[in-house]
Order: C-alpha cells, then sequence, then structure tokens
C-alpha cells in the first residue's frame, strides 16, 4: 500500500519513518512493560500513524489514518474495542499531543523519536523539503531552523523513557540547532544588529513559559496526592464507621484503637481539603491599578468583576508596556508560587498526620487484641 498509494513527494512521513516509528515503539515497549495484545496494538498503530498523509497532505492526516485503521483493522478481523484503541492512539499523536494512557504516550514519543536521534538536522530538513514538494508552506533555512527550535522547545516526552533516555539528548540536539541559527543569522548583516535584542526576550519567555508551567504541573501533581489521601481516608472511615463500630459492644478493647483510627484520617482528610480548598480574590482591578501598573490581568481572580471592555483595554496597555507585561507575569509567578508553597505544607501535615496516626492505631489494635479480653476488659 505505501508502494502503490504514497505519493513522490512525500519524502519524510513515507515507509522509511514509519519503519522507524515500528522499531522505536518496540524499544519504548519493552522499557515500559508493554505485553501481548497491547504490543501488537501498538505495531499496528505505529504502522497505520501516518497513513493519512498518502494524499499529500498534512491538515486532518491523523483522522484520515485513524479511518484507515479502521478498515483495514477489520478486514483483518481484530474486534471493535482493539481498533477504537489503535484509533485512539493515531489521533494522539496530533500536535500538540494529547496521550491519555500509556499505550498512547509510547506512540506519541516514537514519533517524535527523531528530535533527539544524532541525525535531528537532518530529519527536520527533510521535513521543510517535503513541504516545499507538496507547495503547503515556503520557508527560509533560517526560517524553518527558527520555527524548528520553537517546536522542539515546546514539545516534552510522555513515557518513563522518554524523559530518562530521549530528553536529554533532545537537549543537546537543541544545542546544535541553536548553533546553527546563530550561525545563519551571522550571515545576514541585518539581523546582526538584532540578535543581542532577539536573543534576550526569546530567552524571557522561555524562562516565563518553562515556570509557568512547572508551576502548573506541581500544583496538578499537590491535588492529585491531596485527592488520594482524601479518596483513602474516606474509604477507611466508611469501614470502621459500617464494621467496626457496630462490633464495639462485643470487642470494648478496640474502643481507643478505633477513636485512634478516626481522629487520623479526619487529622489527614482535613489538611488535605485545606490543601485543595480554592481561593478566589475580589476580581477587580481597577483604571487606577492599571495606570500604576500594579493590576494583574493575567489571573482570573484578580479580573472576574470586570466589564470586557475594561479588561480589553487593560490587556492592551499591558501588551504595548513589556515592562508591565514582564512586571505582572514575574509577580503571578510568584504568588502561584505561594500558594503552591501553602499547599505542599498542608500536604505534608495531611502526610504526616497519616503516616503517623496510621502506625499508631494498627500498632494500638495489636495491644487491644494481643493484651486485652474484650470479655474482662
Amino acid at each position: 500500500m505505501f508502494k502503490q498509494r504514497l505519493k513522490k513527494e512525500v519524502c519524510y512521513h513515507n515507509l522509511d519513518h514509519t519503519l522507524l516509528i515500528v522499531e522505536k515503539s518496540k524499544q519504548i515497549a519493552g522499557y515500559e512493560g508493554l505485553k501481548g495484545e497491547e504490543l501488537d496494538d501498538l505495531f499496528y498503530a505505529a504502522w497505520l500513524h501516518d497513513t493519512g498523509y498518502w494524499e499529500g497532505k498534512a491538515e486532518g492526516h491523523e483522522q484520515r489514518g485513524a479511518e484507515l485503521a479502521q478498515s483495514c483493522l477489520s478486514e483483518l478481523g481484530l474486534d471493535q474495542q482493539r481498533i477504537d484503541r489503535v484509533k485512539s492512539a493515531i489521533l494522539a499523536t496530533k500536535v500538540p499531543q494529547s496521550p491519555q494512557n500509556i499505550f498512547e504516550k509510547i506512540l506519541c514519543d516514537a514519533d517524535m523519536y527523531h528530535l533527539s536521534t544524532p541525525d535531528f538536522l537532518t530529519y527536520t530538513m527533510c521535513l521543510r523539503q517535503e513541504m516545499e514538494n507538496l507547495q503547503t508552506d515556503h520557508w527560509t533555512k533560517l526560517e524553518w531552523l527558527k520555527n524548528s527550535r520553537e517546536f522542539t522547545l515546546a514539545h516534552h516526552y510522555h513515557t518513563e523513557f522518554g524523559k530518562k533516555f530521549l530528553e536529554p539528548k533532545k537537549i543537546e540536539n537543541l544545542t546544535i540547532l541553536e548553533k546553527e541559527i546563530e550561525e545563519l543569522e551571522n550571515q545576514n548583516p541585518k539581523s546582526e544588529k538584532k540578535k543581542k535584542n532577539k536573543k534576550s526576550d526569546r530567552g524571557i519567555e522561555t524562562m516565563f513559559r518553562i515556570t509557568s508551567t512547572n508551576h502548573l504541573e506541581l500544583s496538578a501533581l499537590a491535588d492529585n496526592k491531596a485527592n488520594i489521601m482524601i479518596s483513602v481516608n474516606s474509604i477507611i472511615i466508611s469501614i470502621v464507621v459500617t464494621v467496626l463500630i457496630r462490633k464495639l459492644e462485643e470487642f470494648p478493647n478496640y474502643t481507643i484503637p478505633a477513636i485512634l483510627l478516626i481522629s487520623t484520617c479526619l487529622g489527614a482528610m482535613i489538611f488535605a481539603i485545606l490543601a485543595t480548598r480554592p481561593k478566589v480574590t475580589k476580581g477587580l482591578v481597577t483604571k487606577e491599578n492599571i495606570e500604576k501598573k500594579q493590576g494583574n490581568l493575567l489571573y482570573f481572580g484578580n479580573f472576574h468583576q470586570m466589564s470586557l471592555e475594561d479588561y480589553a483595554a487593560g490587556i492592551r496597555e499591558m501588551m504595548e508596556d513589556s515592562d508591565y507585561l514582564y512586571g505582572t507575569m514575574t509577580r503571578d509567578i510568584y504568588f502561584l508560587g505561594k500558594v503552591l508553597a501553602k499547599k505542599y505544607k498542608l500536604l505534608r501535615k495531611s502526610y504526616t498526620v497519616f503516616m503517623f496516626g496510621f502506625v499508631i492505631s494498627v500498632l494500638s489494635f495489636l495491644v487491644a487484641t494481643l493484651f486485652y479480653d474484650p470479655l474482662t476488659y
């Protein structure tokens, strides 16, 4: 099918690329422990993920690949559940990638494996050639390399294999890419004058983007940990209340251990709930605040009571004043960090209460069982 249907202009998303993805999917799947039927389905997804390019059109190729997967795999006799898994993985490779499980994460990381290879520049220039062949876009070499840099900076690997082995090599390739861009800029006299300012602005934007992303990921991680603590303690309390409380008349020696366990769970839950409890500010930034460059219009809690006209005017003012914009982003990150610090302190208290309280409760149950007879208690 590749021989018969793939346009010759498609020089990147071709059979060689597909074979690479199949090979790397197997490598990553072996590390992540994928086996059996899931491993077979991963191979189907790897083979079919870029078949939507056969027509020479990039837009919507994931959807076309998923449709072909439905047709081909139905003929092979796969059940619909497996076909849906393959189709979902193919659709997850659409940039920006959005894998929802380890199966999809492996395919997404294999699809972007080239970012971490020594032939990274060769691959990216081949992709540029393909786009020119298909007359979708025309880029100068400098423009293309800058675009590749932005894409690579925004990308991140999803699997443990990718984070451990591919991410460091991708960073090395970014260094090589940066040098290539600098050499091309040095050859252009017009860009020489603005090179320092552009590099500085780019570095600042990258710093803010990475810092904000890290803060948001840490916040989501804290919320997940708090939810786990709330769920676990709710289950324990439910079991104790429905089962153990009724038995205290028969086993009064378990009264104190039961109280200790319930108190531990309640204490841990309270700290976990406090860690996730939302706090919304007054939600109004006045024109005077904006004139004094004091209002933070990037956080919803500060503008949710403003009118659309006032908010739009404030955003325009911010976009025209880089000092105001960078200052606002700095304050936003700072206060987000303060909130994170509070969250993690409460979360630490929750886990500490649970850890020590649970150990003490278990020991007290053992003591009550071994040393106290319920009939003589």
